[in-house]
């Protein structure tokens, strides 16, 4: 329920601090004196969009709060929670907008998208205006009118998903049947290049070591010619580099006196001399077990030739064969195997009967709600005035399921008796639309889970003893929770429960709206005027009457 609503420099509104109770709350004033822009800020507070332009002229933002009474809304405040943000008796919504156009919203002070304040706030308040029956000749809103009195959102919901899946399946089924023939062909042309490459058989690392041992065996008679030429260097009799390192020790061991410097170089002279013989011993043992292997040449030569043609025939390097391989592979695993179209095909047979499952038991809510929704609006409108009209909700079957069900929802109107029920367009006249619009909203209000119901000159093109019946009806569901509603009818503003007065004034620089809540003579006066545009004795003494009566 809301509380309490504060607006700050939103378009002729200087400062304003409104209190709401429970009940039905009624907003009056002359034509043109800013009555709507209560509710345009509101509107604001739970996430409509804005601009610039609705801040008051000279003001840097406008800035507007509404605070809810939520202990008895268990979805909001799981919502809330859901949200990660508190969850306690109240909850306020604010937005500013900025004179640039910037926009923030926030929720218990906590920043939030203009989402997020709009999901929450569809939870606290339902407004209807007098534009609703403009939508009233749309078959989308026929359908959501009777889904929300069958309390079917959720199972509508689930068959949006389920079509949704089966849809999407489908579409993939009919991709793959359409290129079937193209697929079937590149699975064989994958199939052949992967099992080339199986025959194949490249090892990881089998590349280089067959390049390196390659080159090895075409150069093994220059290496072997030049071991043999290296092992003589070292160790191989007069004048080889073992026996210049032996003298040189022997002139050093001769010297007369050791310095420090001479017994180094005596050392690191031993220490070439252990390294030259090594170098000669692994020498001989390379040399002894080296062998001319033309056979084998052959092999890593024809092995190595396999690898380089098919690299070639692919246009790739030899060492990228592995990666292509496995890409190949991936492709054909994505293509499926040849079965996968019939698999396929019993996927889609299963959402499908998945779908007309959630979509039957919604079709069967529908039937059962409609002639009920029908009934109760056929009766609202006899209380306003058309006895003779007569509603009703049309199921037709559709040729193609839609993610809205198995059926299309019309609501059809036969205004005099004998006539057959046509399109709303097409029967009811402006008015009558308008009878319409506040005798579904009336009915559909009353099965609202929503706390707030808020009704924005809903009553235009209605008088007499309709609009006291208008007024009546507002108040019965006051009754039942919190009821605003702006209105030009003296019987609808004397029905409510309180009266709040709004009003323009002027210092001759710029203009100013407030709002007072009426009390006794200044709502018997105001009501006067509402009859009769001048508060007369006998305009007051009915405006008395009116307010007594009710």
């Amino acid at each position: 329920m809301l509380l309490h609503l504060s607006i700050s420099q939103f378009t002729l509104v200087d400062q304003l601090e409104l209190e709401f109770g429970h009940g039905t709350s009624t907003l009056t004033g002359e034509t043109g004196a800013g009555k709507s822009i209560t509710l345009d800020a509101l509107g604001l507070a739970l996430g409509d969009r804005g601009n610039g332009e609705l801040v008051r002229a000279g003001a840097k933002r406008a800035d507007i709060h509404a605070t809810f009474d939520i202990s008895n809304h268990e979805e909001a405040r799981t919502w809330l929670e859901d949200q990660e943000m508190d969850a306690e008796r109240e909850v306020i919504l604010r937005r500013t907008i900025s004179a640039d156009g910037r926009s923030r919203a926030y929720i218990n002070g906590q920043p939030v998208t203009l989402m997020q304040l709009r999901t929450l706030g569809e939870q606290l308040i339902d407004i209807h205006s007098q534009h609703e029956h403009q939508s009233l000749l749309k078959k989308d809103t026929h359908r959501r009118l009777l889904d929300e009195y069958a309390h079917a959102e959720g199972h509508s919901a689930e068959v949006r998903i389920h079509y949704k899946t089966w849809q999407d399946q489908y579409r993939r089924y009919r991709r793959l049947a359409d290129s079937a023939e193209e697929t079937q062909a590149r699975r064989d042309l994958l199939e052949y290049q992967l099992e080339e490459l199986a025959q194949l058989d490249l090892k990881p690392g089998e590349l280089e070591e067959l390049e390196s041992e390659q080159r090895q065996l075409a150069n093994a008679g220059d290496i072997l010619n030049g071991s043999y030429q290296l092992a003589a260097m070292l160790n191989g009799g007069e004048g080889d580099i073992a026996e210049q390192l032996h003298r040189a020790l022997q002139l050093v061991s001769a010297m007369p006196e050791q310095s420090p410097a001479l017994a180094e170089v005596a050392q690191m002279l031993d220490s070439a001399r252990i390294q030259i013989d090594e170098a000669g011993s692994t020498l001989s043992r390379h040399i002894d077990t080296f062998e001319m292997n033309p056979e084998r040449l052959t092999e890593v030569e024809e092995r190595l030739s396999a690898i380089y043609s098919i690299a070639r025939k692919h246009r790739i390097q030899p060492a990228q064969l592995a990666e292509l391989q496995q890409q190949w592979q991936q492709e054909l695993e994505e293509i499926g195997a040849p079965d996968a179209l019939d698999k396929l095909a019993g996927e889609c047979e299963q959402l499908e009967q998945a779908f007309r499952a959630a979509a039957g038991k919604l079709s069967k809510l529908r039937i059962a709600a409609a002639k009920k929704l029908a009934d109760a609006v056929n009766s609202q409108l006899a209380d306003l005035a058309m006895p003779h009209a007569r509603v009703e909700l049309a199921l037709t079957a559709l040729e193609k399921p839609t993610a809205t069900g198995l059926e299309e929802v019309e609501i059809l109107i036969a205004t005099n008796p004998g006539q057959p029920a046509r399109a709303l367009g097409k029967i009811a006249s402006g008015g009558e639309l308008s009878r319409v619009s506040l005798a579904i909203q009336v009915v559909t209000a009353q099965t609202s889970r929503t706390p707030t119901l808020v009704f924005d000159e809903v009553d235009v093109g209605i008088g007499g003893a309709t609009g006291d019946v208008v007024g009546k009806l507002l108040r019965q569901l006051g009754e039942r929770g919190q009821v605003i509603c702006v209105t030009h009818l003296a019987q609808v503003a004397a029905r409510a429960h309180r009266q709040y007065l709004v009003e323009k004034h002027s210092d001759g620089e710029a203009a100013f709206v407030a709002l007072r809540e009426l009390k006794d003579a200044e709502r018997s006066a105001e009501v006067a005027r509402m009859l009769g545009g001048e508060a007369t004795a006998q305009s007051l003494a009915h405006a008395e009457e009116m307010l007594a009566r009710a």
